[in-house]
């Protein structure tokens, strides 16, 4: 896959005040506040930043966390964990592997049926690309 690689001035130019300061800065939304925390609509879900196709909505579950919750990815390839040890605690963040756009983060907490993870997602990183009937 070929990275993406953008000066600050171009991220700024195409992304939101919002979703520039949660992709390339590593900021948090507030819960319950993003457009896809409740949405049930079928499609895939991309990254806000590059597009690279990142959940299927039919991986989407309500977590009662405030963000979009997902028990796994479309292609592991499509993003990168790394280990995030901010604002005192230890977690796993979620990055978009060819922008590099940061997500959200995963937790063993999800689903025990499925993967047992829940990636939880800025809905400002992700934008929804519906399924055509």
């Amino acid at each position: 896959m070929d990275k993406i690689n953008k000066t600050d001035a171009e991220w700024r130019a195409e992304l939101t005040p919002q979703q520039y300061s949660v992709l390339r800065e590593h900021a948090t939304e507030r819960a319950f506040t993003g457009d896809y925390v409740n949405t049930k609509t079928p499609g895939t879900y991309l990254c806000a930043g590059c597009d690279l196709p990142l959940f299927e909505s039919g991986t989407k579950f309500d977590s009662r966390s405030g963000w979009p919750s997902f028990w796994d990815v479309m292609d592991k390839g499509n993003v990168t964990l790394t280990t995030d040890r901010s604002h005192g605690m230890v977690r796993v963040e979620v990055s978009c592997a060819r922008c590099g756009g940061h997500l959200g983060h995963v937790f063993e907490d999800g689903p025990r049926d499925t993967t047992g993870l829940r990636y939880c997602i800025n809905s400002v990183s992700i934008k929804l690309q519906e399924k055509s009937e």
